[in-house]
């Protein structure tokens, strides 16, 4: 291109860098598990009534993902990464983390950062717009040097901002861990630990470095909240041993699914015969199809706790996953029993009925599998298995409607929504799966038609 228009066009690349780098994330990979999400509700409750939110109003989601974080994208979300739940020791350490992120639902932050975003991409265009006229002029490096002050003022501004709102949030989780009645020490543990890693990845604590950070410094923060939850009554609150023990179990068996199986068999050897150990060696055996090592874990975990669901649920998986299909459903039937049809034990229940290849299990797949979807729309897997049913039967027109549902979480726009039609034209007009229809393919229009606008 011309010499004369580079900077214009450098000053363009810029500007979309920083809107990129604000931008909310990119999609990551949800991990489901009926005991986690369970365990993090239970972590949440006390936090999310002290809050004076909705209970039902705010989702916890786990995130597959290594790193120490969690975060809220709008609405009432909270997303956790599994890389938190490793790093942590503790529930209470858990608990301060979603004390904070419920201060940024509190807040709405995740409205008003998307406010501040807008008002710090303004500043880029108003420097672009300052660039452009000397670059006009012949003035190519002074063009930069606007355009640079430009940007460095933008992300100043935001930077600021984001700083402000992490600090008053960090007030807001303290006080929905003394309303809660639960020790601040969790808390004052993580930042603890995130200074600790901080310290050892090479970044700055000096105060001179703070202006180019998202969050204020750790040691600021750490000492702030010391101050205050020191102070509070429930400093000195016993953890919740029950809670304490099933957040041991829990982080065991995510790190039994998530590590190599290797790393799992050094970190939790055959010689610790303890619940989590046993939970974490399951799963990793597993993993290497060494199915009977993996079902005398689960028999073990089971002997010690025989109606214990997530045990239960566990051989009911090593069993349904090794091929022993009907061997299965007396532990998943069990499972699904003892917590009232858990929507993801449900699933897996109506997948092992369904792969047993009898017609005569089918009604009752499509039994559990009905109830599962009606309680937990957002389950691709659980849709899939009730098309199968459908099909089967000869439902065609639910059983595309199933597979639209599927496709539509799975962000496969084009196929939902041929789905969705071809399902539209045979159910019953105005019957509520018509609707459903019609829901879905007006989704995936307007998923398809922002694809085409942004390119």
């Amino acid at each position: 291109m011309p010499r004369r228009f580079q900077p214009l066009a450098l000053a363009c690349a810029l500007i979309a860098s920083l809107g990129l780098a604000l931008e909310p994330l990119a999609a990551q990979s949800i991990l489901r598990d009926a005991e986690t999400e369970q365990l993090l509700r239970d972590m949440a409750a006390p936090l999310i009534e002290a809050s004076e939110l909705e209970p039902g109003h705010v989702e916890l989601v786990l995130i597959n993902d290594p790193s120490i974080n969690a975060f809220v994208a709008g609405g009432q979300a909270i997303y956790v990464h599994t890389g938190l739940i490793e790093a942590a020791e503790t529930a209470e350490e858990v608990q301060g983390v979603l004390a904070h992120e419920l201060g940024h639902i509190t807040a709405g932050h995740a409205v008003r950062t998307d406010e501040r975003t807008r008002a710090a991409t303004n500043i880029s265009l108003l420097s672009l717009l300052l660039g452009i006229g000397a670059a006009i002029a012949g003035a190519g490096d002074a063009a930069m040097g606007v355009i640079a002050a430009g940007q460095q003022a933008a992300i100043g501004s935001f930077l600021s901002f984001n700083r402000d709102q992490e600090a008053a949030t960090d007030l807001a989780g303290a006080r929905y861990l003394s309303g809660a009645g639960i020790s601040g020490r969790g808390m004052i543990r993580f930042f603890e630990r995130l200074r600790g890693n901080e310290i050892r990845a090479g970044y700055s604590q000096a105060d001179e470095a703070a202006y180019a950070r998202t969050h204020p410094l750790t040691g600021d923060r750490i000492q702030v909240l010391r101050d205050l939850l020191e102070k509070d009554p429930a400093w000195d609150a016993p953890a919740d041993a029950e809670l304490q023990a099933r957040f041991v179990r829990a982080k065991a068996k995510l790190f039994g699914y998530l590590a190599e199986p290797q790393r799992t068999l050094r970190t939790y050897p055959p010689s610790d015969t303890s619940v989590p150990a046993r939970y974490a060696r399951a799963y990793a055996y597993h993993k290497e199809a060494r199915v009977d090592l993996a079902l005398a874990e689960a028999e073990a975990l089971l002997a010690a706790e025989p109606d214990n669901p997530w045990f239960l649920e566990l051989k009911g998986q090593v069993l349904l996953e090794s091929g022993r299909v009907r061997e299965a459903l007396a532990p998943l039937r069990r499972a699904s029993e003892l917590t009232r049809a858990h929507p993801l034990i449900a699933a897996m229940l109506g997948h092992a009925l369904i792969a047993t290849e009898d017609k005569a299990n089918y009604a009752e797949a499509e039994q559990v599998l009905r109830a599962s979807v009606q309680r937990d729309r957002y389950n691709p897997f659980a849709w899939y298995q009730l098309g199968v049913v459908y099909e089967a039967r000869g439902d065609i027109p639910r059983a595309r409607l199933a597979s639209a549902e599927q496709q539509v979480m799975s962000r496969r726009y084009p196929e939902a929504l041929q789905n969705a039609q071809a399902a539209e034209a045979y159910l019953p007009y105005g019957s509520p799966d018509w609707l459903r229809a019609q829901d879905i393919a007006l989704e995936a229009r307007a998923e398809l038609e922002r694809a085409r606008n942004r390119r």
